[in-house]
């Protein structure tokens, strides 16, 4: 039972507690213990094996918690999330899945107008009852209309950080089946897709190795919806569907860029391979029927006059002409980063302390750290007043003294009010080494005035960078609606970098905006 499902059930039961109106302390704890888990390194069976005491060292574990962990662990479910599901109407707990309706907000529907289920929802909104529930508001009440009139929510997508936790797992679970020789995970994983909808395993392995038992069995699986002996099919418990399939050695490269992809990409090199008299799916590579590559990508590629072309950039946007030209990019790696210019510290909403920080970026290798911790408007960040970054300052000096590679910048990451001022005095700012700017509410302005405001912050002379840009959340937030080009341009007339957010749930500029930002200067 590997972290990340452990996390989702700490995380489906915040959800329900809340919208039960439970204690809020219970409910947060929850929350913290999700991320705690989902967060960590080693995997929590591991840490159980050695002993209790190594769950409740985890920050926010306690013994309650380390139980359920256990629980989890040895049985794959929870008693106190069956529990809470028998006494939530499983329709309320859909509601989580229209936008903007939260564990709160749907606790409010729920009581207010005693819905149990969509379509109880959908025959409140029709009689006009939705401004009775508290705190919706005109436009909460025409966002929720219009998901209601369009089609039942989708399944949700899953962001590619928590989809490496099944991945893997499932990966190594795979490889340590007697007889398998061999465990890909292909699709939008393997292109390092924001979001997955799906996974898909290839295996090679010997004849009779029970690969496609194994899987089926393992303990994340909620269903299984075919079974075969060489391909299967399930649903894990977190909603996730996992396809498995078994391909022999000569084609398992052919395979495994078929089902790589993308489909664009794919559909290119086919007509590729059309205009060299060749024939190309995911069984090889032909000439007539005698196959003439199949075994590695390297191989197939080969045998279509191009280098390796890495799964990252398979999009059909250029790359297979880059590839024949020998000018395909080389891809950021870990070891190229030199520091980092945004974190926060526990003086905001970090997690760790300015000494901890300092000491880990040490341990990483870099060169500098940014601590940018936000101004006071951001009051669920607990950002700091300008006595507070004065403080930060002092330590900040101490520590440089004392630290032998790293270089810490004291650094703030401050608010972009809606017409566009600053969060905080400009006597802060400009004593600040680095000054991100950072929009942290209004989201929904309309687009013109969006672009206004964040053009007043790039111009304002202490800004150096414009911080999550769009200031999206995936799948709970979209992003802000403006300018973009005009916003780019802007900012490189005024010596302001646009930041790409490493946060999974950011990942914010994506990867077209960063191209748009780029081609802006």
């Amino acid at each position: 039972m590997h972290n990340a499902e452990v996390a989702r059930i700490f995380r489906e039961l915040a959800d329900l507690l809340e919208i039960e109106g439970a204690d809020r302390f219970r409910v947060r704890a929850y929350r913290t213990a999700a991320r705690t888990v989902e967060e960590c390194e080693e995997d929590v069976g591991e840490l159980l094996r050695r002993g209790p005491e190594a769950l409740t060292d985890l920050r926010g574990i306690g013994d309650d918690l380390a139980g359920k962990i256990a629980e989890i662990v040895r049985t794959g479910r929870l008693k106190a999330l069956a529990q809470a599901e028998r006494r939530v109407p499983r329709g309320v707990a859909e509601l989580l899945r229209l936008p903007g309706v939260g564990p709160v907000r749907a606790r409010h529907i729920q009581r207010t107008l005693g819905v149990r289920s969509l379509a109880d929802l959908r025959k409140a909104a029709a009689r006009g009852r939705l401004a009775k529930v508290p705190g919706i508001g005109p436009k909460g009440e025409a966002t929720l209309r219009a998901a209601l009139a369009g089609p039942a929510p989708a399944e949700e997508r899953t962001r590619l950080a928590t989809a490496i936790g099944y991945a893997e797992a499932l990966r190594e679970h795979l490889l340590a089946v007697k007889g398998v020789e061999r465990v890909e995970v292909a699709g939008s994983y393997r292109r390092r897709q924001e979001t997955v909808g799906d996974l898909d395993l290839l295996v090679t392995c010997r004849d009779g190795a029970p690969v496609v038992r194994a899987f089926v069995s393992h303990p994340a699986v909620k269903r299984v919806e075919a079974e075969g002996p060489t391909r299967a099919a399930v649903r894990l418990a977190s909603g996730l569907h996992v396809d498995l399939r078994v391909l022999p050695p000569e084609s398992f490269g052919a395979g495994l860029y078929y089902f790589t992809g993308s489909k664009a990409h794919n559909i290119a090199l086919r007509r590729r391979a059309v205009a060299r008299g060749l024939k190309l799916n995911e069984y090889g590579v032909f000439r007539g029927t005698r196959r003439v590559a199949g075994r590695t990508e390297e191989e197939v590629l080969a045998a279509l006059g191009l280098p390796w072309i890495p799964p990252e950039l398979r999009e059909d946007r250029g790359e297979i002409a880059a590839a024949e030209g020998g000018t395909l990019p080389r891809l950021v790696r870990v070891e190229d980063l030199r520091g980092d210019l945004q974190c926060h510290t526990t003086d905001s909403d970090g997690r760790d302390t300015l000494r901890a920080m300092a000491e880990a970026a040490e341990a990483l290798g870099h060169e500098y750290l940014a601590v940018t911790d936000h101004s006071p408007a951001v009051r669920v960040a607990q950002g700091m007043d300008a006595a507070g970054f004065a403080r930060q300052r002092g330590r900040i000096d101490r520590l440089n003294a004392k630290l032998r590679r790293l270089t810490l910048l004291a650094g703030v990451e401050v608010d972009v009010l809606p017409d566009g001022t600053l969060d905080l005095d400009d006597r802060s700012l400009a004593r600040s080494d680095i000054v991100l700017a950072a929009v942290h509410s209004r989201f929904d302005l309309p687009p013109r005035q969006q672009t206004a405001r964040l053009l007043a912050a790039i111009r304002h002379p202490a800004v150096r960078v414009l911080a999550h840009p769009t200031a999206r959340l995936i799948g709970r937030r979209a992003p802000m609606r403006y300018d973009l080009e005009a916003v780019a341009r802007a900012a490189a007339e005024a010596g302001v970098w646009l930041e790409i957010d490493a946060q999974p749930e950011r990942l914010d500029l994506n990867d077209v905006m960063a191209h748009v930002a780029r081609a802006a200067g």
